[in-house]
């Protein structure tokens, strides 16, 4: 008789575990409770027991292969009737503690001691899970589920409150789509209904995955609703003064004390975009401060040049080229997380996206191929990309597709921040203003301009090391110009 081993939740609320080891192949005859693979959760890395005795049939999945909860992992050939199989369910314990052992003259059912852990006992039925009715009362079990209870009895029905002369239509009636406590705050915070989700994980459960990529879909369309040709602010709004001799407040329209506007068109994606992303992707900024007089002398006298004639030049063109030359250097910060195929993205070109506040909102269109362009065409560039996306003429295509991008916040006078990344990046800079301060220089204290870089990188694709040496080589060229052919 060929019995499955389906892949146990090892941890309350988790979805899915790697296969670290296999420690068993095909034709071995093993042991109750003898390990069989060494299994790697959120949480910890398991050895898993085996919930038969028998011979090893088919090893379902490979060593280093994720594999969602309630999955065939291994199978075994046992003997007839249930001789030889699980009396007592295996327990899966920490690497490198023995594992529990169970006899066969332990009864059948068991009282697990921690939530998931072991082999699921097997049922003669399916138990039937609670309807949930639209107002939220939970239904009456089905007459399914009705015989497979034992001697309890069934409580009164509840006296109806209606008169019995009004019929009352069957109510409609609503499963509650199943995930796990973990993956239903996800749910909420990223504003999405898991009604709406089809589940691809156990049985239909809705796992992690399906909640980010249901997040991802509702933000991908962002550059196509760039093309509006709504007003920013059609639908206002505005609330009468709950007084006539209520003034106006912060010079708004005389007498109206709060005004309302639709959140709708290019803010409304923003902010699912930055919700998304906040939620999804582990966020983690860094700091550094550097002394920049070099930098800002060197365009000075780049100003002068012909070559530059007509070209604006500021902290932001040397910035850009600099995280140019640090990305080849740091390609961690050049990648993409794809959950779908679980895989990470590493792009051996660089479209740098320059955040640029509009008229219509925040746009964060990017310079393709920015690491072939050199000073002057990276300015050009640069600045292309700032006119076009003020004036609203900004494509689809200058906004899809970036890599890493920079958030000049110095030109509003503030030093430092904690940007949130562009949606499927892993790296964003944010440029402080450039500010005259006391400064220890070659051993001396003296007046220099000086700048404060921030760094937010995703902890899932860049370690902490290597956000801070990406950050470092930045500040580097921007510290000291030369350095810039040191790094290429």
């Amino acid at each position: 008789m060929i019995k499955e081993f389906l892949l146990p939740d090892l941890g309350e609320g988790l979805t899915e575990s790697e296969i670290v080891t296999w420690h068993v192949a095909v034709g071995d005859i093993v042991t109750l409770n003898q390990v069989i693979a060494d299994v790697e959760t959120a949480k910890a890395v398991v050895e898993l027991p085996s919930p038969y005795a028998g011979t090893v049939a088919r090893l379902h999945e490979d060593a280093g292969t994720v594999v969602e909860v309630g999955a065939p992992i291994v199978s075994f050939e046992v003997a007839g009737g249930d001789a030889g199989s699980r009396t007592g369910a295996s327990g899966a314990t920490a690497q490198g503690t023995a594992p529990a052992v169970f006899t066969p003259e332990e009864p059948t059912k068991r009282t697990p001691n921690l939530v998931g852990y072991g082999a699921v006992p097997e049922k003669t039925g399916r138990p039937a899970r609670r309807r949930w009715l639209t107002d939220g009362r939970a239904a009456a079990p089905s007459a399914a589920a009705a015989s497979m209870t034992d001697s309890v009895p069934a409580p009164a029905p509840a006296a109806d409150p209606a008169p019995a002369a009004e019929s009352a239509q069957p109510q409609q009636t609503a499963e509650r789509p199943r995930s796990t406590p973990p993956v239903r705050k996800l749910a909420r915070d990223l504003g999405i209904d898991l009604a709406d989700i089809s589940g691809t994980g156990p049985d239909g459960l809705i796992v992690r995955s399906d909640v980010t990529r249901a997040a991802e879909e509702n933000t991908a369309d962002i550059a196509d609703v760039l093309g509006d040709a709504a007003e920013p602010n059609a639908g206002t709004r505005l609330l009468p003064p709950p007084s006539a001799n209520m003034g106006s407040a912060g010079g708004g329209t005389p007498g109206v004390r709060e005004e309302r506007v639709p959140i709708a068109g290019m803010r409304k994606h923003t902010a699912a975009a930055m919700v998304a992303s906040a939620f999804t992707a582990p966020h983690v900024t860094v700091f550094l401060t550097v002394d920049v007089t070099e930098s800002m002398e060197l365009l000075e006298r780049l100003r002068g040049q012909k070559t530059f004639e007509g070209i604006k030049l500021t902290p932001l063109t040397l910035a850009a080229k600099a995280v140019c030359l640090a990305l080849s250097r740091h390609p961690s910060l050049n990648s993409r997380w794809d959950e779908a195929a679980r895989e990470i993205v590493q792009y051996r070109y660089v479209n740098l996206g320059i955040a640029a506040a509009t008229p219509r909102g925040l746009m964060v269109p990017n310079v393709k191929d920015a690491q072939a362009l050199g000073l002057r065409e990276l300015a050009a560039a640069v600045g292309t990309l700032a006119q076009t996306a003020r004036a609203g003429k900004t494509t689809p295509a200058d906004l899809s597709g970036g890599t890493f991008s920079i958030s000049n916040v110095g030109v509003f006078g503030v030093d430092a921040g904690t940007p949130i990344l562009n949606p499927g990046e892993a790296g964003i800079l944010a440029l402080g203003a450039v500010r005259r301060q006391p400064w220890v220089h070659e051993g001396a204290l003296a007046v220099r301009r000086v700048m404060t870089l921030s760094l937010s990188f995703d902890h899932r694709l860049v370690d902490g090391e290597q956000g801070a040496r990406f950050l470092s080589d930045v500040g580097a060229v921007l510290e000291e110009p030369a350095m810039a052919l040191a790094m290429m």
